[in-house]
């Protein structure tokens, strides 16, 4: 049934009027660029005057034998932060609500909150600090129990793998956490009074009371995660690994290799064409997300 215009919604059009501006203006008349994907670009000729170049531009993509590692890489460090930060950050919003001191559950939330604020480039000095060869804290340490000698941490390939997922994850977790809360605090208290009557333990209230009514923000956050499963965070792979050319197996991904390639040729198509490429790929993964929890759970699904 649809809802007739009247005369009292004409403020709350004009109150929208300036986020739809800014909708326009940065997300919808920029696509006109995407044509550049398909061109030679010349500053001369203009965006719309440089020749057309085909599928070329996507070449710089797939036909190079880092393909393969940077897609891997790209793609699993991404399935591993999605799914193993939803996980720890329903733990820690399920451990926040069990708190029963206002004051120390609002201090904690703040403690996890804080690494989230923080630029990659802060939390690289942070990183910098424990694993510097000269200076870091975990060669100090390790001298302390005996070990001879100094080791070059960013030139040891085998720990960075579970070392950012765990910085990613002690970034972003606690945002995570606290939206969980949010919803956590408006279920009703009423379902947990009547299962504390039936006897049901805190781990029962939780798997049957808790997370059930978590399963919407959930199902909507895996789905919206999965439109950036083909981009790479950049501060991440790029500054917290200080570009250690060593390190390229395991830290190379698709926006750290497009950057570097587009250090020694600066093609504005390029650019375009990887851009396009990660947009339409996460954009099929977000249907078939949505596609998939809509056969498991038609209400927690987007659309």
């Amino acid at each position: 049934m649809t809802r007739r215009f009247k005369g009292e919604d004409i403020p709350l059009y004009i109150m929208a009027l300036p986020g739809v501006a800014l909708l326009i203006l940065f997300s919808y008349l920029p696509m006109g660029g995407l044509v550049l994907a398909f061109k030679k670009y010349n500053v001369q000729k203009g965006i719309f005057g440089s020749p057309f170049n085909g599928l070329d531009n996507f070449k710089f993509l797939f036909a190079t034998s880092d393909a393969f590692i940077i897609t891997r890489n790209t793609v699993l460090y991404n399935i591993v932060f999605i799914f193993l930060n939803m996980v720890i950050a329903v733990i820690l919003s399920l451990m926040l609500s069990s708190l029963r001191s206002g004051r120390l559950a609002k201090a904690f939330q703040t403690i996890y909150m804080m690494p989230y604020f923080l630029s990659w480039a802060v939390v690289a000095i942070i990183a910098a600090a424990f694993l510097e060869r000269s200076n870091g804290y975990v060669n100090h340490i390790l001298q302390m129990f005996g070990q001879e000698g100094l080791v070059d941490w960013y030139q040891k390939i085998s720990i960075w793998p579970p070392l950012l997922v765990f910085i990613n994850a002690w970034k972003g977790v606690g945002y995570q956490a606290v939206m969980y809360l949010a919803v956590i605090s408006g279920i009703s208290r009423d379902y947990y009074e009547a299962a504390m009557l039936d006897g049901a333990s805190r781990l029962q209230q939780a798997v049957y009371i808790t997370i059930p009514h978590l399963r919407f923000i959930i199902a909507v956050s895996l789905i919206m995660a999965m439109g950036g499963i083909f981009r790479g965070d950049f501060g991440l792979f790029y500054t917290v690994t200080k570009d250690s050319g060593t390190l390229y197996p395991v830290t190379n991904v698709i926006d750290t290799y497009i950057y570097r390639g587009l250090k020694n040729q600066v093609n504005l198509g390029m650019t375009t064409a990887a851009g396009l490429f990660q947009s339409v790929v996460g954009f099929v993964f977000v249907l078939l997300a949505n596609r998939i929890v809509s056969k498991v759970d038609p209400d927690s699904a987007m659309f």
